[in-house]
């Protein structure tokens, strides 16, 4: 049986992650009150940024960049594209 959540983000009860996506207290944040819909579109946000912004994971200020963007786009209502983005077709 799945685990499941209230999603902050969709406001639905559905399935949780199955384990933190991130380490520390905003890894464990998201664990408990962020469901899979949501971390799937949080993961496709990042990927965008990723390309955008031409950052690293390995990269620790790039790494910070992406989990200031992550706590913004689950927990603050958002988070904006890139200046001039435009999405492939």
């Amino acid at each position: 049986m799945t685990r499941q959540v209230h999603c902050v983000v969709d406001g639905i009860d559905t399935d949780g992650l199955d384990f933190p996506p991130w380490p520390g207290e905003l890894g464990q944040r998201v664990y408990d009150s962020v469901g899979k819909p949501a971390w799937q579109r949080w993961l496709a946000h990042q990927t965008m940024l990723i390309n955008e912004h031409r950052l690293s994971p390995l990269n620790p200020q790039h790494r910070a960049f992406l989990e200031g963007e992550m706590a913004k786009f689950l927990f603050g209502g958002g988070a904006d594209k890139p200046a001039g983005y435009v999405p492939a077709d």
